[in-house]
């Protein structure tokens, strides 16, 4: 596609896939190009499935200036870590959720607000204020299994951060709602970010932004939603959209 006509404000960025190379690495190019944007005033603004405490060093490191989308959605905070949102998931649902997990043996991992789970469980989980579940599987009719159950939960919001994997947020909590939040709050629109991800929790953000892009390496549906396809999250991906759609 063209160039867009309308500025670009706000530049949101999925870490894994995208912002991090396969190393978990930020490119020198990728750092030039977001030091720049934010040279000219232009947001960037982490958005991603991690929780905050696996997220703030890169955004710290980067001189981030503006707000972190979280938990896919789940938390939206300032980078002087000020909570200004946060969306959950009752605890008796994630106990439910996790239970139907081992029953298909699936991997699992969870965020709540003081702790992440990989493997494990706490020993009440109601002792917890819950943002986010996801599951693994690298066997695709235990997945499929999976996910047909959990479609019977109608107050869950269903996404993945890679082919073989499913998060689960509140209904209607994900990247999209999250970003329109901190539009708000900055007094611009949808129309002036510029969404860059891999995966199917990306989808919303990359469909309500002005101009939604995707990773050479993200899932084809993520493509086919995208305005435009950059390069991969390890050959600069991020930084070439950045100086084509922001600093040209």
């Amino acid at each position: 596609m063209e160039k867009s006509e309308t500025k670009i404000k706000l530049i949101a960025l999925d870490m894994d896939g995208t912002l991090l190379t396969t190393d978990e690495k930020i490119t020198e190019r990728n750092r030039e190009a977001i030091k720049q944007a934010l040279a000219k005033n232009v947001h960037v603004v982490i958005s991603t499935g991690r929780w905050l405490g696996s997220c703030y060093p890169y955004a710290e490191s980067l001189g981030l200036k503006s707000y972190l989308v979280t938990s896919n959605g789940g938390e939206i905070w300032t980078v002087e870590k000020e909570l200004i949102d946060r969306n959950t998931i009752g605890a008796g649902l994630i106990e439910k959720m996790w239970n139907l997990g081992k029953d298909y043996d699936m991997g699992c991992w969870m965020n709540a607000t003081d702790a992440v789970w990989r493997g494990d469980r706490p020993k009440d989980f109601f002792e917890h204020e819950w943002l986010k579940i996801g599951f693994a599987s690298h066997v695709p009719s235990n997945l499929e299994k999976f996910m047909q159950e959990l479609s019977y939960f109608d107050q869950l919001e269903l996404t993945n951060s890679q082919p073989h994997n499913v998060e689960i947020n509140p209904k209607g909590i994900h990247k999209g709602s999250a970003l329109q939040k901190v539009c708000k709050k900055l007094e611009i629109t949808m129309d002036e970010v510029m969404a860059v991800g891999d995966s199917l929790n990306d989808m919303k953000m990359i469909q309500q932004a002005g101009l939604g892009v995707a990773m050479g390496n993200a899932q084809e549906a993520i493509k086919k939603a995208a305005d435009f396809v950059t390069d991969t999250n390890d050959y600069d991906g991020v930084a070439q959209v950045i100086e084509r759609f922001v600093l040209d």
